[in-house]
């Protein structure tokens, strides 16, 4: 069966009853080599365990399943059930779990699935879950080797930004756990129904540590969050709107000048090296004045 083809996906439909939902960001591939792009570049071998979220029809699952050892399908929308049951019969390696990403508990679905096994995620994200989505991937600590998601292309970007335009909280997140990069990038016409954005893929390889090591990474993270909402105010004034209970505008200031960073600085400009000297630094002003 050709799943990545618009009059499949409407005969699919037809024949099972079920709706592509917006509310649920359902955008079915038809370009029929990007599924195996992204298999290929996912990282997956014939030793490897998949954890796949939003099968949908399983255009993506399949390319998995040819190439994988296990694969473990995470779906929200049960109307897809009698879709995936037929397109996923001939492949007895792979299975569905029926839930929301968002809620189910990872830890106890990764050790009755993939304990032990070298394991990788990927996954066609639909827009509206994407950083939340990642973030949870991220900070949930299990071992998957490398995440691959297809997002909208400006998250894309903003996922393997460096300080500058894109550079966001989730830039930051992404670079102290992992090394990213954009595998490749797809046009809106390569989806039904269409979306109104370019798309990307990008491959995120997990390092055996986190790239840095603060002396509260609680610290380091909250001055990010408060560093990128007030983006358009300088550094200083956005740390004392968020901690002016806890530091003082001039310890604040003294932390900056410690960094050799000037006072009128913005968030955006520093790297997650210098996030994490400039939550060092705060403590010990901080401590200081205990």
């Amino acid at each position: 069966m050709r799943l990545a083809d618009k009059n499949t996906l409407l005969n699919l439909a037809k024949k099972y009853g079920f709706h592509f939902s917006k509310g649920l960001g359902q955008n079915f591939l038809i370009d029929q080599s990007v599924p195996g792009r992204i298999a290929d570049g996912c990282g997956v071998g014939s030793e490897t365990a998949v954890l796949e979220i939003g099968p949908g029809v399983g255009t993506l699952t399949t390319e998995l399943s040819r190439r994988a050892k296990k694969v473990v399908a995470v779906e929200l929308d049960r109307s897809l059930s009698p879709v995936l049951e037929e397109v996923l019969r001939p492949f007895p390696n792979t299975r569905v779990v029926w839930g929301d990403i968002l809620k189910i508990d990872l830890s106890a679905l990764y050790n009755e699935h993939f304990s032990g096994m070298d394991t990788v995620l990927c996954a066609n994200l639909p827009y509206y879950i994407t950083t939340p989505v990642i973030m949870r991937l991220l900070e949930c600590g299990l071992p998957f080797r490398c995440i691959t998601v297809m997002v909208q292309r400006e998250v894309a970007r903003r996922l393997c930004a460096l300080p500058g335009p894109d550079y966001g909280a989730v830039s930051v997140a992404v670079r102290y756990r992992c090394d990213a990069r954009i595998l490749f990038e797809v046009p809106p016409e390569s989806f039904f129904p269409a979306p109104k954005v370019h798309s990307a893929v990008v491959r995120m390889d997990l390092l055996e540590k986190p790239r840095v090591t603060p002396f509260d990474s609680r610290l380091m993270f909250g001055l990010v969050r408060a560093a990128f909402s007030q983006r358009r105010k300088t550094l200083q004034n956005a740390l004392h709107n968020a901690y002016g209970n806890a530091f003082t505008k001039e310890d604040i200031k003294n932390a900056l000048a410690d960094c050799r960073l000037s006072p009128q600085i913005r968030g955006e400009a520093l790297s997650l090296e210098q996030f994490s000297d400039l939550s060092d630094a705060l403590i010990k002003k901080y401590q200081k004045t205990k």
